[in-house]
This record gives structure tokens, sequence and C-alpha cells, in this order.
């Protein structure tokens, strides 16, 4: 099926509108709608990598090069995801959703945007870097609590140069990983991991049957800045075609699942979600 698509406020446009305003919509997020917020996304417009892959589930269980190299790049990292503030398509969606339009948003981001933006109904798909888990004994750990530990184990690092990557990534100079040292639980000892979802690893199987549940009681699907290139997000399109819903997508780029919607907008999230809440506020 080739969707119905258009820049903007053509009838594509007019029908994810449409959709939104009949309520009771499951909307799924992805990096597109924090590049605002000034995180970088990892595919670029055709839905490719940009820059390196990030770290793999294995590796960090079981290299602590891996480890090193992870939570040396994180502590460059984290201060922009930290600091940053919701953009417009953020601050349109818990609009939404407090007009009784969004039944509920599924975020693949763990920057913890939605929140900010006052949205209560979210999903994490992906878990949120605002946490940290020992993987030892389960206890939780603010990340900034983590972000204090990190710089007083390794002195000295904070004023080298660090370009914003990603999801609280940072690109860093390889040679700072080797002798970067890496904190453990202050409880027990054990390993300390992000509260997220790496690559290589499944999303909680509890987390995928609610979010399921929920598009099954949706009126429809809308997909928010997301290529969907990785399965995680893509099966519940997959799971909203079986059941017979409306399906539609706002995303500048190709998505994986282009050929199940019902309607895509090629737009910049911020301005299409903007503009919709006010148009609907016109009426």
């Amino acid at each position: 099926m080739k969707p119905e698509t258009a820049p903007g406020a053509g009838r594509a446009g007019d029908r994810v509108r449409r959709l939104l305003e009949q309520g009771s919509v499951v909307v799924i997020t992805g990096a597109g709608l924090s590049t605002s917020s000034g995180i970088p996304a990892y595919r670029d417009r055709e839905g490719n990598w940009q820059g390196a892959q990030p770290v793999r589930q294995h590796d960090f269980l079981h290299q602590e090069s891996a480890r090193q190299r992870y939570w040396a790049r994180s502590f460059f990292g984290w201060p922009t995801v930290a600091m940053a503030a919701p953009g417009r398509g953020h601050h349109a969606l818990a609009r939404m959703e407090q007009a009784g339009s969004i039944d509920l948003v599924v975020t693949q981001n763990v920057d913890g945007l939605h929140q900010k933006a006052g949205s209560a109904a979210v999903v994490e798909l992906h878990g949120g870097l605002a946490a940290v888990i020992c993987l030892s004994c389960r206890a939780r750990y603010p990340r900034a609590a983590v972000q204090d530990w990190l710089g007083a184990a390794n002195p000295g690092l904070a004023g080298h140069p660090a370009p914003v990557a990603p999801d609280g990534d940072a690109r860093v100079a390889a040679q700072l990983y080797a002798g970067f040292r890496v904190p453990a639980c202050p409880a027990c000892g054990g390993m300390l991991k992000p509260d997220v979802v790496f690559f290589g690893d499944s999303v909680p199987r509890e987390r995928v049957a609610s979010v399921m549940a929920a598009i099954s009681a949706a009126a429809g699907l809308v997909v928010v800045g997301s290529s969907l290139m990785v399965y995680s997000g893509f099966r519940f399109v997959e799971f909203a075609r079986r059941e017979g819903k409306p399906v539609m997508a706002v995303n500048l780029g190709t998505t994986r699942a282009d050929h199940l919607f019902d309607a895509k907008v090629e737009q910049d999230c911020d301005a299409f979600l903007g503009g919709l809440h006010t148009n609907r506020d016109s009426h």
C-alpha cells in the first residue's frame, strides 16, 4: 500500500488532524522529535546511520573496554540531555493528551522530554537515561548523582572537547577510554548500567504487551519523527495494521513502514504538531 503523502498542510495533513481530533489515539515518537531540543538523531533522512553505532548489550556486559567507552562518552554527553528543553512538538502532544486526543505516547527516545513537557501517559519503550541501575542488587540511582561520581573518579577531564552525539553520547578522543575509571554500585560493588535497552537487548515483554493493549483500544496510531528502522517500534505499526486501525505518520524522510501508512506528512515535527494545536484551537 502506498500512503497518501503530502508536505505539510495537504490532504495527508488533514487526515492526521482528523484522526487526532477524533481522540483516543496512540502516538509513537522517535529521535526526529528531539532534534530541535539539541539532541542529534542516529539516522539520516534515508534511515542510514550517521556516525558510530551505539554500544551493544553484549559488549557492555562482557568487555571492560566497552563500559569505559560508554561511560567516558556519557560523562561528556549527559549534560546535553539533562539541560535539554522540550520542543514545540513535545508541548503540543502534552496539550493534546490533556484535551483527550491522545491516550498514550510511546517514545523510543530516552531523553525524558515528553515528561518535561507535561505528558503523563508515557511509555518509554527503551527506558530512560535519567536513572542508573545496579545489575547485581537492582539499586537505582539518579543519573545526576552518577555524573558526580564519574567526575570525582576522573578529575581533570571536563575540559576536553567532545561534540554531542545521539542519546546522551559524545564523540570523545579514544585515548581517554583506556584510563577512564568507572565507579561501581556504592551499595554492593556491582556493575552500573543506564536504565535503557541497549542494542542487542530486548524490550521487556510486559512493556510491549501494554503498548499493544493500548493500540487495540485506540482509534488509531500516529508515528512522529521516527524512521522505525528498529523492530521494537516497527512491530507496533504491523500490529495496528493487523488490528485494522488507521496508521499515519509525520516524518521527514524514509521510514521502514512507508508501505503500511494510510497517510504520511513530510514536514518538521515541531512545525506540524504546533500547527495542529493552533488549528484545533481556532475551530
